[in-house]
């Protein structure tokens, strides 16, 4: 035998009994260096007299183990594998072959795969993330996240896989749906809550679902609040506190049983023979959860169960609102639906205030003023706006400007020498050219100007025919004549 298969234990001892042939040491000596007894010095020693470096090797080296399982028994579970769980890990390839009657430990089964080349080992490259301790109860914190894969490998079209793991006991609940979408997370939160109670806290990423993408407005700025989504405003209602993961490892746990979910529910579908949704969420309810439950669930830190008790209008939290103003003829337009308001609400005095419009996950519609529900009905058609009513009298022609008339010869304006129209009277560059078409001479007056001296004249007679007293008051005093 080389001395290349030896054990490093083998060749330690190799050392020593070179310095024992070489006379440097006794047997005696030897014996606590090689950690026998002297009885069994002295046979390595007879052992490697006669057989060299080979006779330090172990006898059992190379033979079957005595304890090893019969060569049928391996044949028939290979032959097993390959028909029905080629692609099964170890683990759960050896708890399937335990249910076939089969039993075999997944370590053994890993070893007959490996020298097999059955199974190839790959290494991954591991990325540095800090560790945290789960918590410590019940209900404390859970984790949520959507998993999309070809659950039914080819069977039926891609789905999700919305999954619940509780932080502190790794409970999970599961559930299929089409999309990731917030129905979907709706009806598992709805599940877990029915089952367990309200938690303490939500675990998600940073999806559209449970992040608003968009700017705060106006009126959030100056309440100091973020844009919620439906989902997040769900959250809020029912006092859980939802935390936003920044990577995917920060919610490992979910992550992780996902993947662990990709291996064995796919499996466990394909041997049921599964290829609905509808009978895949009645397996995993009554089947497989449970089962995995009970064998991959642990016992918290402390025995205090963390989850609140369920509101009572779960359903209506549950749900989609938006605000919409009540218009002039009480009605209410949102998502291109029409609603009218009762008359009973008249004493609210709704118009132009804002209504919430509720819309649960059953379809049915809700219309909330201040907590209160109000009556409507649904409009077919968008609601005909009032014409204003057309008079089928005519309307009178607009009044035309009255024509302007000449003075008569013997009006004042034609004694004093006044122009004979408005026109003239207000041009004075035509007038100062002719007066009643009269030209003027040279050198001879305007008859404009003419008429306004004698106006002036005229004016001065009235104001000395007027009383001395009225021409002698001043301000604050009357003074009289004798």
């Amino acid at each position: 035998m080389e001395t290349l298969t030896m054990s490093r234990k083998e060749r330690d001892r190799m050392t020593i009994l070179v310095g024992l042939k070489a006379g440097k040491l006794t047997l005696r000596a030897a014996s606590p260096l090689l950690g026998l007894s002297y009885r069994q010095t002295r046979r390595v020693w007879q052992r490697y007299q006669s057989q060299g470096d080979a006779g330090l090797v172990h006898r059992l080296r190379g033979r079957a183990s005595s304890r090893r399982k019969p060569t049928k028994l391996r044949t028939r579970i290979l032959a097993r594998y390959r028909q029905r769980y080629p692609d099964f890990g170890p683990t759960l390839a050896a708890e399937y072959l335990k249910a076939d009657g089969l039993a075999i430990d997944h370590e053994t089964l890993r070893r007959w795969l490996l020298a097999e080349g059955l199974r190839v080992v790959r290494r991954r490259r591991q990325v540095h993330r800090q560790w945290r301790e789960r918590k410590a109860c019940l209900g404390e914190m859970v984790q949520l996240d959507g998993s999309h894969h070809d659950w039914f490998e080819g069977r039926r079209g891609r789905c999700v896989l919305m999954v619940m793991v509780d932080d502190a006991t790794n409970r999970v609940q599961a559930r299929f749906s089409e999309e990731e979408t917030t129905h979907a997370s709706y009806d598992l939160f709805e599940q877990w809550t029915r089952r367990h109670g309200l938690p303490h806290s939500l675990y998600v990423d940073r999806d559209s679902i449970y992040r608003c993408e968009q700017a705060p407005d106006l009126a959030d700025q100056l309440a100091g609040k973020e844009p919620q989504t439906q989902f997040g405003r769900a959250m809020e209602q029912l006092g859980v506190k939802l935390i936003l993961a920044n990577s995917p490892q920060a919610k490992g746990r979910v992550e992780r049983m996902n993947g662990v979910l990709q291996d064995r529910l796919i499996k466990a579908l394909r041997l049921a023979q599964i290829d609905d949704l509808e009978q895949a969420n009645r397996f995993l309810e009554r089947t497989f959860l449970p089962a995995f439950n009970r064998q991959f669930s642990r016992q918290p830190t402390q025995a205090v169960d963390a989850h609140r008790a369920v509101p009572r209008n779960l359903d209506e939290i549950l749900s989609w609102e938006q605000e919409r103003v009540v218009q002039r003829d009480w009605t209410v337009v949102c998502a291109g639906r029409w609603y009218q308001l009762d008359r009973q609400h008249e004493a609210l005095s709704l118009v132009r205030r804002r209504v919430m419009v509720r819309r649960l996950r059953s379809g049915k519609e809700q219309l909330i003023y201040r907590g209160q529900k109000l009556r409507w009905r649904a409009l077919p058609t968008r609601p005909e706006r009032a014409q204003p009513k057309v008079n089928s009298v005519p309307s009178k022609p607009p009044a035309t400007k009255p024509a302007l008339c000449k003075p008569a010869a013997s009006h004042p304006w034609r004694r004093y020498g006044v122009v004979e129209s408005r026109k003239q009277w207000v041009n004075r560059r035509q007038l100062r050219g002719s007066i009643v078409g009269a030209p003027i001479r040279a050198g001879e007056a305007s008859p404009l100007r003419r008429g306004d001296r004698r106006r002036r004249e005229l004016g001065l007679e009235a104001r000395r025919r007027r009383s001395p007293a009225r021409s002698n008051r001043r301000r604050g005093h009357t003074m009289k004549t004798t």
